[in-house]
């Protein structure tokens, strides 16, 4: 699995407040509504930084800590943004997120600006910094984890096989 796309970036310890307001938990129940606040406490104009299947959310680390709001995963993923890196993520936050088919990645973040031309290749463990001409290396991402994310998350992969082949 391959993804490429340019970098957007943000610091460490970003939660899940952060990444939608706890003011819309309840006011807002469409997502695709939802996710046009997508970081707006951290940058107002956020959202319309994203760019639709070509935008990689990098991140310090410790990203993704705080509730277990699982609102910030899906306004990740319907905000368009095609990936997560960061040097480090909340375990319930990783969890949501594959649930949904957000992929995350964990790396080294220190030696990504933002606008960097990025390629992710989850079967290889390597994220090109093509701006830059450097390789960093991933964490490896188990294959039913990458089936899972090919099936776009756990419920269509178990709605296509029935179940879950680890």
């Amino acid at each position: 699995m391959s993804i490429e796309g340019k970098s957007l970036k943000i610091g460490d310890n970003i939660n899940t407040d952060f990444i939608i307001s706890g003011r819309y938990k309840f006011a807002i129940t469409d997502i695709k509504e939802l996710a046009k606040h997508i970081m707006e406490d951290i940058d107002p104009n956020f959202a319309q930084k994203i760019v639709p299947g070509s935008s990689i959310l990098v991140a310090g680390n410790n990203f993704g800590m705080g509730s277990s709001r699982e609102q910030a995963p899906l306004v990740i993923k319907e905000s368009g943004i095609a990936a997560v890196l960061s040097m480090q993520f909340a375990r319930i936050f990783f969890r949501n997120s594959f649930n949904i088919g957000l992929p995350l990645i964990e790396t080294d973040t220190s030696k990504i600006d933002e606008g960097d031309r990025l390629q992710i290749d989850l079967d290889k463990g390597c994220v090109k910094n093509l701006t830059k001409g450097i390789d960093l290396a991933i964490k490896p991402l188990p294959k039913f984890m990458q089936d899972l994310l090919q099936e776009g998350g756990i419920m269509n992969y178990y709605r296509k096989y029935g179940e879950l082949k680890i």
